[in-house]
């Protein structure tokens, strides 16, 4: 995709859902804002806005920006090799690590409508387990054209936390790979969100090993 203005990306970014609702003035009118009226690149800034505006309406409209489960495999390979970026959790859900990832996932989505985030519960992925090697939950995998350029074991590289880790850390990790666009998560997450994670981590600090 074709880099955008920054200042038309800051608006876009800030207003993640706006198109849910049509409300395209209020995107235009927050661009006015930033822009002031006598900027050079006002009528570009404006032509882009409604482009972006355009294509992250249609994106919803195929299923980006939802993190969806899929229950059978033959489905998920389809999406991946029919997707430019994909994200897929492989998880569990009795496995505590799965949910916290599951967590951190579920912010990124809305904020990256560019990129289809899905998961699966591996016992509805024997084929797939077995062909990506996965033995350690959660595995989260990124996907560009159908091939996996990177691989999310556990909690592993994403932070100088052995079993802790933020949304900006995920996110940052994920756009090293090249499966997100550009980032879009503040520099810190709120205290209460960090803490409510930090506790449920607390209660389950064994490795998810899956075999």
């Amino acid at each position: 995709m074709a880099s955008i203005d920054p200042t038309v990306a800051a608006v876009i970014d800030r207003h993640p859902k706006a198109e849910d609702s049509d409300d395209e003035d209020a995107l235009i009118n927050a661009l006015e804002d930033d822009d002031g009226a006598l900027d050079a690149f006002r009528e570009q800034r404006l032509q882009q806005l409604h482009a972006e505006f355009a294509r992250a309406k249609e994106l919803r409209s195929s299923d980006h920006g939802s993190y969806a489960e899929i229950k059978d495999e033959k489905q998920l390979m389809d999406i991946t090799t029919s997707t430019k970026l994909c994200v897929v959790h492989f998880f569990k859900p009795d496995f505590g690590r799965c949910s916290i990832m599951d967590g951190h996932l579920e912010t990124l989505t809305p904020k990256h409508f560019d990129t289809r985030f899905l998961k699966i519960n591996v016992e509805n992925a024997p084929f797939l387990v077995t062909k990506l090697k996965v033995q350690v939950l959660p595995c989260v995998i990124a996907f560009v054209d159908g091939v996996g350029v990177d691989r999310i074991i556990g909690f592993e590289g994403l932070s100088n936390r052995p079993d802790s880790f933020s949304t900006k850390d995920l996110e940052s990790r994920l756009l090293s790979s090249g499966v997100l666009v550009r980032a879009k998560m503040a520099e810190h997450e709120s205290v209460s969100n960090r803490t409510k994670r930090q506790q449920q981590q607390d209660e389950d600090d064994d490795d998810d090993d899956w075999d």
